[in-house]
């Protein structure tokens, strides 16, 4: 029924063309990340999803890990900020890390399964946006430079741009 749910969006999609606004949370537990299945989708994504009205992207992210996968956030970082403008899109997303949290073991009826990757063996399937954002921040962390609380290099022109 989801994936029937979900093809009906994707048409609607096509003929109303709105500005969509989603965030995404990079959850680790030492050199892992939590990654997710849907029940509707096939592949590995990272938790995440739409925001609400009268939300902010803080809260958005902290509602979107607690409802998918049962993670309390103690603290986030911004990661960086992507947009798609695929499949008749105008999507844009902003990506947050966090390495304080706990999981409570529950999950949303939308999640098929979760699991923890390291870093450096990510699954085949895992949506490609994702793999990128995954990717940078892996080789971000590796590299000796100045970082930001996110771990990122604060120079690093790939904290925006295309999803």
């Amino acid at each position: 029924m989801l994936r029937l749910i979900y093809q009906l969006y994707r048409i609607y999609i096509y003929f109303v063309r709105p500005v969509t606004v989603g965030v995404r949370v990079i959850l680790l537990k030492g050199a892992s990340v939590l990654l997710v299945r849907q029940t509707y989708m096939d592949g590995w994504y990272l938790p995440g999803g739409g925001m609400k009205k009268h939300e902010t992207f803080d809260q958005a992210a902290r509602r979107e890990a607690r409802e998918e996968v049962g993670a309390e956030i103690k603290s986030l970082a911004l990661v960086g900020a992507y947009s798609n403008f695929g499949e008749w899109k105008s999507d844009h997303n902003i990506v947050f890390s966090s390495t304080q949290f706990k999981l409570s073991g529950d999950h949303d009826h939308e999640i098929a399964e979760l699991r923890f990757f390291p870093l450096d063996a990510l699954p085949s399937g895992l949506w490609p946006p994702h793999r990128r954002r995954l990717d940078a921040y892996r080789l971000a962390r590796k590299r000796s430079q100045p970082r930001n609380a996110s771990g990122l290099d604060p120079t690093d022109v790939t904290r925006f741009g295309e999803w």
